[in-house]
């Protein structure tokens, strides 16, 4: 249950390492003499030895913060189109700070534009067909043009918040709407329509003046829970349908009477013996809930069959994290645990009465932070740990021998895959301290923003490809 940045000093941020920003600035730097490319968890870094960011592997990357270290934040939709594809990008945020004094915690709501990146094919094509992948590419595979200039534009406006965010989640279906996890045992929604609305019609920077913090009022303060939580999901199928889980044992279900009032059902559903770390709707059953725990275990709820699991599944060996529900493939289930391992689930094997785990990862040696399946590719998910990586895994894949030396030949050099690394890793990011936590845009294929103790990255690898249905790009 490793999670906590409570009451953390306030970070001087330096021109330190590589991938490390003030405000809004761009990250993107180049190794300035001939490296060679260290393999986490089997190089050993030495004395003196420093870790350089290789530009080239991302299609963008940029380092901002917003003052004080969040803990979670989640990706607000946007009425800016659905698949989104040309740099520069933009996106909407909420976040909630874990600052030194209780008194100073606030919710962030910021805008980020201009971000800017590249488009790369991951092997140079001989023939010189520019025009197969994207229109605005440039006449060079080597360095194309990078769409989009300057640095990103960080646009920031606050909410006092009482005590630190825990967690802090937005409605699907009505992103203004947002849930906060406070270590105050509350639990508070909020209306942010009015900051959203006043970055969308704002061009320009309103980081400069963002130092104010108004008061709101929130929504709904629930304070039902006997301890404070972290666990915290809205509903994908029903809009302000909520489950809540706090550190003893205990889940309450918010059901929406309005569109800005919630019953809250007294009687919590009880089945794990420890702390509730997090909870995932079904995205194809709208009265079905998956939870975990300190305890070691998952539990799958049904909220028309009283206040006990429907099933309890031992997951991991140690507290299980994070969970998260594949929205694509809503068979498979994936968690973390605080062993560093994390594992998917095939629940339809759980109805045979069969060990319902399809695949298990021994990689990360720290605890699992966040997990999260794509929402563009059913394969593929992407993890966060203790030990300060970010990786992306692609679980349809297997090596290939052949495929790699043809791979080999194409770039005329030697390309030395490592054998004890899963065929199934595809990315590896490093540079932020303290990874908390990780989410995919929704809107953006192969965006993935991450938040840690140093502040925020958005990152885009190069090696992600994103099949988009009904996307015809020429």
């Amino acid at each position: 249950m490793v999670r906590s940045l409570k009451n953390p000093k306030k970070a001087k941020r330096k021109n330190k390492g590589a991938k490390k920003g003030e405000g809004s600035s761009s990250s993107e730097t180049v190794p300035s003499l001939p490296a060679k490319v260290w393999q986490p968890g089997v190089d050993k870094l030495e004395e003196g030895e420093e870790l350089q960011c290789d530009a080239s592997a991302y299609n963008s990357l940029h380092a901002f913060h917003i003052g004080w270290p969040c803990l979670s934040f989640d990706v607000l939709r946007d009425s800016l189109g659905l698949v989104r594809t040309e740099f520069p990008h933009t996106v909407y945020c909420v976040a909630g700070t874990q600052a030194e004094k209780s008194s100073w915690n606030s919710i962030g709501i910021f805008k980020l534009s201009n971000i800017s990146g590249k488009r790369r094919e991951l092997v140079p094509d001989k023939t010189g067909d520019e025009n197969s992948d994207m229109g605005s590419d440039s006449d060079s595979d080597e360095e194309e043009e990078e769409a989009g200039s300057g640095t990103p534009v960080l646009q920031l406006r606050k909410v006092f918040h009482e005590g630190c965010v825990n967690r802090i989640r937005a409605m699907t279906q009505n992103p203004h709407i947002v849930a906060s996890w406070g270590d105050t045992g509350h639990v508070q929604v909020w209306n942010f329509s009015s900051h959203l609305n006043a970055l969308a019609e704002s061009e320009s920077d309103l980081s400069h003046g963002a130092s104010a913090v108004s008061n709101q009022a929130p929504l709904v303060k629930f304070g039902g829970h006997k301890d404070e939580g972290y666990a915290i999901d809205w509903s994908p199928l029903v809009p302000g349908r909520l489950v809540s889980g706090d550190c003893k044992n205990c889940i309450h279900l918010w059901e929406p009477t309005s569109g800005t009032t919630w019953n809250i059902d007294a009687n919590p559903f009880i089945g794990h013996t420890a702390s509730v770390e997090d909870l995932q709707w079904s995205p194809t059953e709208p009265s079905v809930f998956a939870s975990c725990s300190v305890d070691g275990n998952i539990c799958i709820w049904d909220i028309r069959s009283g206040k006990s699991p429907a099933a309890t599944i031992k997951a991991h060996k140690a507290d299980v994290n994070v969970i998260s529900w594949n929205r694509l493939a809503s068979c498979m289930l994936a968690s973390g645990s605080d062993d560093g391992t994390f594992s998917i689930r095939d629940l339809r094997l759980l109805e045979k009465g069969e060990d319902a785990v399809v695949a298990h990862f021994e990689y990360h040696k720290h605890p699992i932070t966040s997990i999260e399946w794509s929402p563009h590719e059913a394969s593929t998910v992407a993890v966060s740990s203790s030990d300060n990586q970010l990786t992306i895994w692609d679980l349809s894949l297997e090596r290939d021998e052949e495929e790699e030396a043809e791979f080999k030949a194409k770039m005329k050099e030697q390309v030395n895959a490592p054998t004890d690394l899963p065929p199934q890793l595809l990315f590896v990011h490093q540079g932020q301290k303290d990874l908390k936590e990780l989410h995919w845009h929704s809107q953006i294929p192969g965006m993935v923003v991450s938040t840690a103790a140093d502040g925020f990255n958005i990152l885009m690898p190069s090696n992600i490809e994103n099949a988009i249905p009904g996307n015809d790009a020429s």
